[in-house]
């Protein structure tokens, strides 16, 4: 093939090969960001990768122009038709990066739909002017001639244009005034080569202005994310430095030092509480009501995180205070009922065991708003599960009443509390560990000491879960009644 390349061609070819640089430098500039969102990477390899097929066609259309032979005639048809196809596929993406960030809402659907048909009809019509030279055609000399139906080969594109212009001005309080000014380029850049080429049209200056405003667009949308991504950084960093401190606070609020009562020889206590989150709702207590009596709290705020770790701090505090005051356990139930459904907008709810312990003559009386079941020992015997009688959740509904109960804690008598954490934490087969397992593990070590006895608990489950993330907080407690105070004589 003989090629003669013209002053106008060698431009043109300036012009695609430094086109072909760009994008190729941009797809590989996409495929290594870091920051940037999987669909945005895939969104712009597709878009430069369509762009350098459409110049690259252009070039070739350009080279074999004027070449004569059947083998040439079909080549310049096939690059051509993949040319025009292309375009139109360019156009396509670009309504819809438009369509994405203007987000109309429920016309979002229907603007979509009709963008595929208008790309769609546009394929149909340029297949169609494949056999009727309704678009362009190539004399026998294979040089380009357009047909009267040439306009119509831009009607998908004009129509877009228009609905793209459309969105940016109704909904521009959407866009950044760096995305605006982008896809204005964009959009403006093409029309505005359009018309200097009227006037030099050996020159393809549509080519240039649509790299350079695909490339600044680009550019444009990968500041901004790496921008949004920095912010997003430091808001994560902020919150996680919240969380931290939040988590110390919240571990402050629980008795955490043990021997919680060196002084006191009467009981020996243990307990503890792993979050599933930073924070949790779960929460156990116990203090001295009077010289004589012990309050022991175990409790499981719905939720998780933050909203339930306020709660569950509001509930601790109720609770506490309620039987400081001297209140019977199904008194203190109900008063923290009647105080948390006279202002509970986002109807939380908390399961509270709540028990007073008589040190002089170990009965232990108690009060359940809808627990788990607390588990006895007593002396020479083994853990079993208390079916205690539930009264309904605090925060449920006003006016709940609740039942006391005792149990009589003979020397050497252990009872351990847990939050439904321990029962139902889940395996990678999501089984539970179950009632039954814990059972087994608390019989394991019922002869130690409560702090042996929760570690031997802890690990049974941590056995059992092995991998599986952890779904929820895990609470225990566990207090061993050793006997009246005897006065030395």
């Amino acid at each position: 093939m003989d090629f003669s390349v013209s002053w106008g061609n060698l431009i043109n070819i300036i012009f695609i090969a430094a086109g072909i640089g760009i994008c190729g430098l941009s797809i590989v500039q996409v495929s290594s960001g870091m920051h940037l969102r999987v669909e945005v990477k895939r969104y712009f390899q597709i878009f430069f990768s369509l762009i350098i097929v459409y110049i690259s066609m252009h070039l070739a259309r350009m080279l074999l122009e004027g070449q004569a032979g059947s083998g040439a005639n079909i080549a310049i048809h096939t690059v051509t038709y993949i040319e025009f196809f292309v375009s139109g596929f360019m156009a396509y993406l670009i309504s819809l990066l438009v369509l994405f960030i203007a987000d109309p809402g429920k016309t979002a659907k229907i603007v979509s739909t009709g963008l595929l048909v208008l790309l769609i009809l546009h394929v149909l019509l340029l297949t169609v002017a494949q056999f009727t030279d309704m678009y362009y055609y190539f004399d026998e000399q294979n040089v380009y001639h357009r047909s009267s139906g040439y306009a119509l080969s831009n009607l998908m594109q004009a129509l877009m244009l228009v609905q793209n212009v459309a969105l940016l001005i109704r909904y521009r309080e959407k866009f950044s005034r760096r995305v605006a000014s982008a896809l204005w380029l964009y959009i403006v850049a093409p029309v505005a080569a359009i018309i200097i080429q009227i006037f030099i049209s050996s020159v393809q200056f549509i080519i240039l202005a649509t790299v350079i405003a695909a490339a600044f667009l680009y550019y444009v949308i990968v500041r901004d994310q790496t921008e949004k991504y920095e912010v997003q950084q430091k808001e994560n960093s902020r919150l996680e430095t919240e969380l931290t401190m939040a988590t110390r606070i919240q571990a402050d609020t629980l008795p955490n030092i043990f021997p919680a009562f060196p002084e006191r020889e009467e009981f020996n206590i243990y307990a503890s509480m792993n979050p599933a989150k930073e924070v949790g709702g779960d929460f156990y207590d116990f203090f001295l009501i009077d010289n004589q009596r012990l309050g022991m709290v175990m409790a499981d705020v719905s939720g998780k995180g933050v909203p339930a770790a306020l709660f569950m701090m509001v509930s601790k505090i109720l609770v506490q205070n309620y039987a400081l005051m001297g209140h019977s356990p199904k008194e203190v139930l109900e008063l923290t009922n009647r105080q948390i459904c006279a202002n509970n907008r986002e109807e939380m709810f908390v399961t509270v065991w709540f028990g007073i312990l008589d040190l002089e003559t170990g009965v232990l009386t108690a009060a359940n708003a809808g627990h788990e079941y607390p588990v006895l020992k007593k002396p020479g015997e083994h853990f079993e599960l208390i079916k205690d009688k539930h009264g309904f959740v605090i925060g449920g509904m006003d006016g709940s009443k609740y039942k006391e109960y005792e149990l009589m804690m003979e020397p050497g008598a252990k009872i351990f509390l847990y939050t439904d954490g321990v029962a139902e934490a889940t395996n990678a087969e999501n089984e539970l560990f179950g009632t039954d397992r814990m059972v087994s593990a608390l019989r394991i070590a019922e002869e130690d000491s409560p702090q042996d006895i929760l570690g031997v608990v802890d690990a049974a489950v941590s056995d059992f879960v092995k991998d599986a993330p952890q779904f929820d907080d895990l609470t225990m407690m566990c207090v061993e009644y050793v006997g009246p105070h005897k006065e030395e004589t």
